[in-house]
């Protein structure tokens, strides 16, 4: 039966994702008729309206879903596994603050570059994260230490968007937006980078599968199966960061999806990291185009940041998993 189920659990990850592009392409916050969809779709005479929101605004949305769920859920999945901590996650760890502090801060200092918002984000989650190896390098790159070090940072960093909001309340309402996270206005070549980062990211982590497997053992039983475990746990969150940057760059700071997106793919692929790893990030590209078509049309015409759809999602989940890991604790 195992066997069985195995052999349709990618088939039917990939029919959902097909399923999940097709209704973000359809749907929208402007109504389109069957036949508006299909002839704006193909650019055909006298559609003109309809090709323009299908694909200069829906086409790049569902790119960016698609990259932004891909690189978010591979992120989680490589901390949760290197940490051996399913709460761990780019908003948890501090990425996502690092990321938010580093576009307020040119907001406040240098406004008129709002145009490099997006490499201000990806910087800042990139430091962010080799400031946490730094430091957790020192401590011997064990697991704790990243994850203590993390929510220091991001601690550290909250505290730092609070006192520049402060400096400058009106660099806080142009923020407001990017910290909530969301898919409007994307430009297709906006997405070009961080699709190949992301991408590079992912087919480099499958490399690193194998060892990454043997990680839930605990260190030193990695370490006695010829694991070099610092390494591999550099590399994991090096590329972990890099892809949550790369997703961050453009989406803003959506959350919980690099948290609920690994859980619910260890769930499906017990023990099997290089599956896990293949799987998360359909799984995440499926969830986010869902939740930003919900963001979409639930109140449409207007339009809700995706951000609030995850993170009404991942709050409850967030805290079902602590409650799940207090009550094995007390056991």
């Amino acid at each position: 039966m195992k066997k069985f189920a195995d052999k349709f659990i990618f088939p039917c990850a990939i029919g959902i994702l097909l399923l999940s592009a097709f209704l973000s392409l359809r749907f929208g916050s402007v109504t389109l008729t069957s036949e508006q969809f299909w002839k704006g779709l193909f650019g055909m005479d006298g559609y003109k309206t309809q090709t323009l929101i299908i694909r200069s605004s829906r086409l790049p949305r569902l790119f960016g879903g698609i990259v932004a769920g891909m690189g978010l859920a591979l992120a989680g999945t490589l901390l949760q596994r290197v940490t051996d901590n399913p709460l761990a996650a780019p908003n948890l760890l501090g990425i996502n603050a690092g990321a938010g502090f580093s576009v307020l801060l040119l907001l406040v200092f240098a406004p008129s570059l709002s145009a490099l918002l997006p490499l201000s984000a990806f910087i800042g989650a990139l430091l962010t994260s080799l400031l946490i190896l730094g430091i957790a390098r020192m401590n011997g790159m064990g697991k704790t230490a990243i994850v203590l070090t993390g929510v220091a940072l991001s601690a550290l960093f909250q505290a730092g968007i609070s006192f520049l909001s402060k400096l400058d309340p009106d660099a806080l309402v142009s923020y407001t937006d990017f910290s909530i996270g969301g898919l409007y206005g994307l430009k297709t070549s906006e997405l070009l980078v961080p699709s190949v980062i992301v991408l590079v990211c992912f087919v480099l982590s499958l490399f690193l599968a194998k060892e990454l497997s043997l990680f839930c053992l605990g260190d030193t039983l990695a370490i006695s199966l010829g694991v070099n475990v610092k390494k591999v746990r550099l590399l994991a969150l090096i590329l972990a960061s890099a892809s949550a940057a790369a997703a961050v760059s453009f989406a803003g700071l959506i959350g919980f999806v690099g948290l609920i997106v690994p859980h619910v793919a260890r769930k499906i692929v017990v023990g099997n990291a290089r599956k896990e790893l293949l799987l998360s990030p359909l799984l995440g590209a499926s969830l986010l185009l869902l939740a930003d078509l919900l963001a979409r049309t639930a109140f449409a015409p207007t339009e809700i940041p995706v951000g609030v759809f995850t993170a009404l999602l991942g709050v409850p989940f967030f805290l079902i998993l602590v409650l799940k890991r207090r009550n094995h604790v007390s056991m």
